[in-house]
């Protein structure tokens, strides 16, 4: 077996560059949570790997440090600690409910320490180009990120793509924004308090980010507004003393239907936050479940002290305000746009992904390639609950598969021809999750897990 060390061997030619055969190395690409993971289960399946990594630490997103990272200084989980952490490496029991970005770099750091991923993993490395090559390989082109040296073609057997999704920002284009004469930044350059105190503060967006942005000016800002599109469910951290997707998981074990399940969680929410409308704020226009879960405490509490004030969608941008939808205008200093992120893979063509217009890849199980059965993706999801265990079981089921096309190819054909290629799109979700691109790639955390389970049997029978 090729391992990870012996990078350069038998030379190829390819539109007249040199080629690095890897014999039957998978390729990685990012060393953040999914791709740790990934590089992980790929060895315990007897692959060599070699993962790519722009950056000069593991972690991705998690590392604060990183250029890309979104993280902002007083960030923490909104899942708890058992439905975040890996499924064979627990978080330490005197960590809290919900940790700080700081452990989980630390967590992250101490589980590549622990399975020894680091000598598999290429530091400073970017991935320029991912070009199917024959029998059913690849070509993956790289060049240092310092901008010194060459750049390097090398042949895998099989990639797997885990460059995570929270780093592209998405900001749409309002009218007027070319002629603000304040600062408009997006959620992923802000990163401390201290760029809030003294200024008129308007928080674009409804997610998870920008309602914990609204908290932060509410406590540092002169003037906070926070401009929403629609209503949102807005659930505690703890619900009946315990976290909320501890709560929302023992409930969902007890199987009932989902209209019960909805009428129990907006009746638990009633009673616990109170009707969103006697604090200003717009009725949701969604049953719960129907959208990614908003987790917040103090929201609420702010606006109900008077520290938030929650208005509207933007209409358009003036030199010197901002018009809502509802006519009104606001003056703010600094507008920070939580809108969100959009997967990119510009080292893919969009083919291979079988991507649509607006870019949202095609995949069985939002991991597999139907067109390249040696293509996959890791970590493109977004959970009800953590998103570790379920990256977890999922290159699990990319490194059995791969397994089974190297070890029995012909069950291994019969498998993907009755299994992957055929079978239709499907979210995992459960409810009627909306179809926008903040809304792609989620699924309801029991429901996936049982589909993954559901394929790594099947693998496992296909072998036998």
């Amino acid at each position: 077996m090729t391992t990870s060390t012996d990078h350069d061997s038998a030379t190829l030619w390819r539109d007249g560059r040199p080629v690095y055969d890897r014999g039957e190395t998978v390729c990685v690409v990012g060393a953040g949570p999914s791709g740790l993971v990934a590089i992980k289960n790929l060895r315990e399946c007897g692959f060599g790997v070699d993962c790519y990594e722009r950056d000069t630490g593991v972690g991705g997103g998690w590392n604060w440090r990183h250029d890309r990272s979104p993280v902002y200084g007083s960030a923490h989980l909104i899942s708890s600690k058992p439905f975040t952490q890996y499924p064979d490496f627990p978080m330490p029991d005197d960590w809290p409910d919900y940790p700080h970005h700081s452990q989980v770099l630390t967590y992250l750091e101490r589980y590549a320490d622990h399975f020894d991923l680091r000598p598999h993993i290429w530091f400073g490395t970017e991935v320029v180009k991912v070009e199917p090559a024959d029998g059913m390989r690849w070509d993956v082109t790289t060049r240092s990120t310092g901008g010194y040296g060459a750049e390097r073609t090398h042949r895998y057997a099989a990639v797997v793509v885990a460059n995570g999704h929270n780093w592209s920002p998405s900001l749409p284009a309002y009218e007027g924004l070319d002629d603000f004469k304040g600062k408009v930044i997006h959620s992923s350059a802000y990163k401390d308090p201290a760029e809030l105190r003294g200024k008129r503060v308007l928080v674009i967006g409804g997610g998870n980010t920008g309602c914990d942005i609204a908290v932060e000016a509410a406590q540092q800002a002169t003037r906070c507004w926070h401009s929403t599109r629609r209503g949102y469910w807005y659930a505690p951290k703890y619900v009946f003393g315990r976290p909320a997707d501890q709560f929302n998981d023992a409930v969902l074990r007890l199987r009932l239907p989902l209209r019960l399940r909805q009428w129990l969680l907006q009746r638990t929410l009633r009673l616990t936050v109170g009707d969103p409308r006697r604090f200003g704020m717009r009725r949701p226009d969604h049953k719960v479940f129907e959208t990614h879960p908003i987790v917040n405490s103090q929201l609420i509490y702010q606006v109900g002290h008077g520290g938030v004030a929650p208005v509207p969608d933007v209409a358009r941008f003036r030199s010197y305000s901002v018009e809502l939808t509802d006519g009104t205008e606001v003056e703010p200093d600094l507008v920070i746009a939580a809108t969100g992120y959009r997967p990119r893979f510009e080292f893919l063509a969009p083919e291979a992904l079988a991507a649509t217009a607006e870019g949202r890849p095609r995949l069985h199980l939002h991991a597999f390639s139907r067109r390249h059965p040696t293509l996959a993706v890791a970590g493109l999801l977004e959970s009800d609950s953590g998103i570790l265990p379920l990256v977890h079981w999922q290159t699990v089921a990319i490194a059995r598969w791969l397994r089974l096309r190297e070890a029995a190819p012909q069950r291994a054909g019969e498998f993907w021809a009755g299994s992957v290629a055929k079978e239709p799109d499907r979210r995992w979700t459960g409810a009627k999750v909306r179809d926008t691109p903040r809304h792609w790639f989620e699924v309801s955390h029991v429901d996936y897990l049982r589909a993954l389970q559901k394929m790594i049997d099947g693998l496992a029978g296909a072998k036998a």
